[in-house]
Parts: structure tokens; sequence; C-alpha cells
């Protein structure tokens, strides 16, 4: 298991999804649909490419937990990585967030599953901060360096820094806050459309950082540890190019492997520099989503990634053990029971 890149993650099969309109006002990213679909039909158009997205996954060695959704509530509840993370040591954390029809994506069978299924100690839940109007939209505010313990952070009103000190206080991070803004002087409205951090390599818009002595010192503390910046444009923010993530999977012989997995449009986006940087360190697995970027959103806001360790299924190896004594009973020839 690598600290920065989770073997497991959890996707919502969202069978109603349309782009959502509490959303858009601060969403430069989000889009309408034009081309004369009915909900229906974008619906299942979305709900191929999820599918698409999870196999491609599953083929790339990558454990995926789906689940269902079949609510008309809950337009943008393909993107989980908003209103959940999980963290190293046992820990989960539960986000307040900022569209109110948003606030119906948190799903108490999603944090059972992870009880049941990994090793959780502690679930430290901020939604209680949405009647102030405090808000930090997860993974999605928030591109966390597992490796180095920092948070990056864009500032935004879906960002709260008092949030952000509490988060990095509660989990052990760093916080590290800043202002970006695009050419028509519009904030970013979250991190990670900007950012990806992988373990040895980083994609980040940087010139988007406004301030010089701001993004020298974001671009420092990326490097320190080694890890290279591969610096995307505006132009390639916009293509989603920065809303990838790195995860763990199997290559063909069944050994580790890191892939970093993004859109087919973020990787047309990217020039051949870029993609040679970026694999030197980890295979590209892209996927065609383009349904789904109507709503704002890429590969990395669909994917929550699970940075817990797996329990033990006791009851399965046991199953195993009492089988193979059935199978093989020969190999308690000679034995005696202890005495006591």
């Amino acid at each position: 298991m690598s600290v920065q890149s989770p073997s497991s993650v959890i996707l919502i099969r969202a069978l109603n999804f349309t782009p959502n309109p509490s959303t858009a006002a601060d969403n430069a990213f989000q889009s309408e649909v034009t081309d004369g679909k009915s909900q229906a039909e974008v619906s299942q158009q979305a709900l191929a490419e999820m599918d698409a997205l999870a196999e491609a996954l599953r083929e790339a060695g990558v454990t995926v937990h789906v689940f269902e959704d079949d609510e008309l509530t809950r337009p943008d509840s393909v993107f989980p990585n908003n209103w959940v993370s999980t963290h190293a040591g046992g820990y989960v954390a539960v986000y307040p967030m900022y569209a109110s029809n948003r606030r119906l994506e948190r799903r108490a069978d999603v944090l059972e599953m992870l009880k049941n299924t990994y090793r959780v100690q502690t679930i430290v839940d901020y939604s209680g901060l949405e009647p102030d109007g405090i808000f930090l939209e997860g993974t999605g505010a928030m591109v966390l360096d597992h490796v180095s313990r920092v948070a990056y952070t864009a500032r935004s009103h879906r960002a709260d820094e008092m949030v952000l000190e509490r988060f990095c206080a509660d989990f052990n991070y760093e916080p590290m806050a800043f202002d970006a803004i695009d050419s028509d002087g519009v904030p970013v409205y979250h991190t990670n459309v900007l950012a990806t951090i992988g373990t040895d390599v980083a994609l980040f818009a940087l010139d988007m950082i406004k301030d010089e002595k701001r993004r020298w010192a974001v671009g420092e503390r990326l490097t320190v540890n080694g890890r290279r910046i591969v610096e995307i444009t505006e132009e390639q923010v916009r293509e989603f190019a920065g809303n990838c993530i790195e995860l763990m999977g199997r290559d063909v012989d069944g050994r580790p492997q890191r892939i970093m997995a993004m859109s087919a449009r973020a990787r047309r986006s990217l020039t051949d520099a870029q993609v040679a940087a970026i694999e030197e360190s980890c295979r590209i697995v892209a996927v065609d989503i383009p349904t789904i970027e109507l709503a704002g959103g890429s590969v990395r806001c669909m994917i929550a990634g699970v940075h817990l360790d797996k329990r033990r299924d006791v009851e399965r190896e046991f199953t195993a053990a009492v089988e193979a004594i059935d199978e093989h009973p020969t190999t308690l020839d000679g034995l005696t029971a202890p005495r006591g």
C-alpha cells in the first residue's frame, strides 16, 4: 500500500445524473446540456461513463466499491470526494457542503462499509458547521500530500480557513492556503481542478496563484522531498488536466504499479513532454467522461480514495482452514490433542 496512492476507491453510480443548478453560479467549469438531449438520455450516457471508469480501474488492479444512487434529489452524488475522505491510522472525515442539495449526498451505508471492511478508529464530522455558513468540501477543497502531510487549499467560500485549520489540527496536516484566480478574475472554486499530487510527480497550475511569493512557497513545499512538478496552463485546467488522482494498481504480471487516473479530455490536453514526465512515475489510465464533465468535475471528483488498512476476514480464513483439513485429513496423522 502506498502512502499517497490508495489501492481501493469508492464510486457512486448515480442513476439520475444532471448538472446541479445550485452550483452553477460559482463553478466556472460547469456547462449546460446544449445538444437537445432529454434528462433520461443524459443520465444513461453518464451511467455508461461511470461504469467505464469503474471497469478501467478494476482492469488496472484497483479495488472499486460501487454504491447505487437512484435519488432525484442528489444531482452531484457522482462526486463523493467532496463529503468524505479517509486517512491512515483509521481516520475518516465528513465535510460541510456549500450547496444545500449536496448535503443529501452523505450516506450512512458508505461509512458502514468502511467500518466493516477497513479498520476505522474515528470518524470526525464537520457537517454541523453548515448552519453557520462554514464549508470545507473535502478533497475538492483540499489537495492532500499524504507523504509530507500538507493540505494545499485555494481559498473560496467552499474552503473556509477556519475549518481548514481545524482539519489540519485533527488530522496532522500542515495547512497551505493560497488565492488562485483565473484570467477573468474569478476565484477557482475547488483546488482539485488545478492540482494533482502524486508520489513523485505533481500536476499544478502554479501561474493561477497570482501572488509571486506564495506561488514560490507552494512550489518549494511541493518539491522539498524531490517531487517533480509538471506545470499545467489555465487552458489545460479548463480541460480538467489538474483533476486527476494517483492510485495503486497492478501491472499485467500482478506486481504493484502506480497509475494516474484522468479523463480522456484531460489526457488529450497534455503535451508529449508532460505525458513523458508523468509516465516516469506512473501509468496513465484515461477514460472518456464528457457527460459527467458537464457538471464541472472530472475523474478526481468521482473518486473517494480509501487510505485505510483492510480488516482480516477471520470467518473466511477459518472456513478455508476447515476445508483444507477436510480435503487433506492425513495431515493430522500422528497428532494428539493438547492436554488441559
